[in-house]
């Protein structure tokens, strides 16, 4: 919760890594989730729970709520009221194993795959769509400029935290 001009804003981040792929620096993520937030997509009032998820969680969760088999990258369930504009309320599972795989082929980092991701489904909660085609392609120029700016502000390597880091339950 922040107060801001003499009006409370309540601003929350949770995060948790339930996932074994990668160790994640947790509060680091959550600095970008929030710098994202409130400097680029300027949302003043949300609450935000990020679950990072192995391959098969994901694949799980993706056959349960939207009815379509196998992996994906991000999931994003919006749990607000009314359409924007209001608090963003909602939920992200960023699969980890996706972006290992992902950042092979478009020869980057997992690290980088993870801001993406969170881009994604943020955008999403922010009520952009990627269907149909000139929507996706409106929603990936958006994306591609914010992960130019938080590549600036952030060393996104930096995602990658000590081996030490567990999961929590």
């Amino acid at each position: 919760m922040s107060v801001i001009d003499g009006s409370v804003r309540r601003q929350l981040v949770t995060i948790r890594n339930r996932q074994r792929a990668r160790a994640v620096d947790i509060a680091r993520l959550r600095r970008i989730s929030i710098t994202l937030l409130v400097d680029h997509l300027r949302v003043g009032e949300f609450h935000l729970n990020i679950c990072l998820v192995s391959a098969l969680e994901i694949a799980r969760l993706n056959e349960k709520y939207l009815r379509h088999k196998g992996t994906t990258d991000v999931l994003a369930f919006d749990y607000g009221d009314a359409p924007r504009p209001g608090p963003l309320f909602g939920e992200l599972f960023v699969c980890v194993e996706e972006a290992c795989a992902q950042a092979r082929r478009f020869r980057t980092t997992w690290q980088s795959e993870v801001v993406r991701y969170l881009i994604h489904g943020l955008l999403h909660l922010c009520g952009y769509n990627d269907q149909p085609a000139r929507r996706r392609q409106e929603m990936k120029r958006v994306e591609n400029r914010l992960m130019r700016l938080l590549s600036r502000q952030f060393t996104l390597r930096a995602l990658a935290a000590k081996p030490s880091s567990r999961p929590s339950p």
